[in-house]
């Protein structure tokens, strides 16, 4: 394969959300488009089960949530790092790996920066979170290689990495008029992710940077983790979580909390783990609860539930009132709703988390929060009203910048390798 030698390629695969730039000799940076016109698109595929196809981000979603028979899968990223990598898996009628699934993923990616630029590029790099596994080195290295294997197997040369809030910083860099020293705050779907740097006009320059990187601090807390209190305050009742049955005991939890968690969501559609689920009937008083919890999962409606639960979650962000949470395809005149007010306290305590390791991550710069000049927010997630409003606690003298929040890690990342 002949590679394009003066293009670099930045590739952002997200918990939930990716996106490519690429950055020509010159230094001029190019979002790359990968579904029609968007230039991001959700981390999912859906393998049509009618047709033997396989569908890739917006496409693979609207193929699951209009009914067609198959299997949808989201939030890769969160198994790397862990034993359920290498776990395998029945796919148009083969067994395979999720690595390999991951490798699929960036296969196709591969093919849309390909007919965008005219060639393969030969050097791209990759971000990645500050942490892939919290505590654990070995673990965290382990991931990053199992990310670089699935680039090399999807035809990728040269790969390299750098952590997704220095890219974020280095895309921020374009656009400042003075020396600021910037918080970065990279919310994305599976981690939450800080950088204190020193950026200023024309710095992008200099070949090392490294004494521009005050502190970095992360936390495997995201998007994700947001969408899963929601679920299982609101939804998973419904299903029969804390439902306490005959014996006085509460209905055993582990099938809920699976089922409001994206990547385990499949694992519960098992022959066996069906079976499991229907033995739980004699643990209900109130049947009508644990027929509710047999449709969602005989009809493989979880990811339709949890999809429900984020369009809710961002609806209530975005309007600041309630949200209606309409599931009556589970049973007829079935709802929920989303509140701002509850929702902030639903997730009081992984946003406490977050918003600690911002704090962390500045004390580590030897700085304070009134020694910031700006917040940096970027990521999906970083638009959550509750947490900006979090954030704006915790750090009250400091304006928030936002920026592209799904483009530019990317971009950051074509500009540092090329």
């Amino acid at each position: 394969m002949a590679f394009l030698c003066d293009i670099t390629l930045g590739i952002d695969f997200g918990t939930s959300n990716s996106a490519m730039a690429a950055c020509r000799a010159g230094g001029a940076v190019q979002p790359l488009a990968l579904e029609g016109a968007a230039h991001t698109m959700p981390t999912a595929l859906f393998f049509n089960a009618e047709e033997h196809s396989t569908h890739y981000g917006r496409d693979a979603v609207q193929q699951y949530l209009s009914g067609t028979e198959g299997r949808l899968m989201r939030s890769l990223k969160s198994l790397l790092g862990s034993a359920l990598l290498q776990d395998k898996t029945g796919v148009h009628d083969r067994l395979v790996s999720y690595q390999d699934i991951i490798g699929l993923f960036l296969r196709h990616l591969a093919a849309r920066a390909q007919a965008a630029l005219g060639g393969m590029p030969e050097r791209v790099r990759l971000g990645r979170p500050v942490h892939f596994v919290d505590d654990d080195p070995a673990r965290d290295q382990q991931a990053e290689d199992s990310l670089r294997q699935a680039a090399l197997d999807a035809g990728f040369a040269q790969v390299s990495f750098l952590a997704e809030p220095i890219a974020a910083a280095l895309d921020y860099e374009r656009r400042v008029q003075r020396e600021t020293l910037a918080l970065v705050v990279d919310i994305g779907g599976g981690t939450s992710d800080f950088t204190v740097v020193r950026l200023a006009p024309g710095r992008g320059a200099q070949a090392d940077r490294s004494g521009d990187i005050l502190a970095t601090a992360g936390v495997h807390v995201g998007g994700t983790d947001f969408d899963r209190r929601l679920n299982l305050d609101l939804v998973m009742p419904l299903l029969g979580l804390q439902h306490t049955g005959p014996t006085g005991r509460a209905v055993p939890s582990s099938v809920f909390f699976d089922l409001a968690t994206w990547h385990l969501i499949q694992w519960r559609y098992s022959p066996s783990a069906l079976r499991e689920a229907q033995a739980l009937r004699t643990d209900y008083s109130d049947p009508r609860l644990h027929a509710r919890l047999m449709t969602v999962l005989e009809q493989r409606l979880g990811h339709r539930v949890a999809d429900a639960v984020e369009r809710g979650k961002i609806a209530a962000s975005q309007t600041d009132a309630p949200a209606a949470l309409a599931l009556d395809w589970i049973e007829p005149g079935l709802a929920e709703s989303v509140t701002p007010a509850a929702m902030a306290g639903q997730l009081a305590a992984p946003l406490a988390q977050v918003v600690d390791c911002a704090l962390e991550c500045v004390r580590r710069s030897g700085l304070t929060a009134r020694g910031i000049d700006a917040l940096y927010l970027t990521g999906g997630s970083s638009a959550l009203r509750p947490l900006r409003q979090a954030l704006a606690r915790a750090f009250a003298h400091t304006p928030q910048v936002e920026g592209d929040l799904f483009g530019g890690v990317a971009a950051g990342l074509a500009v540092s390798a090329g």
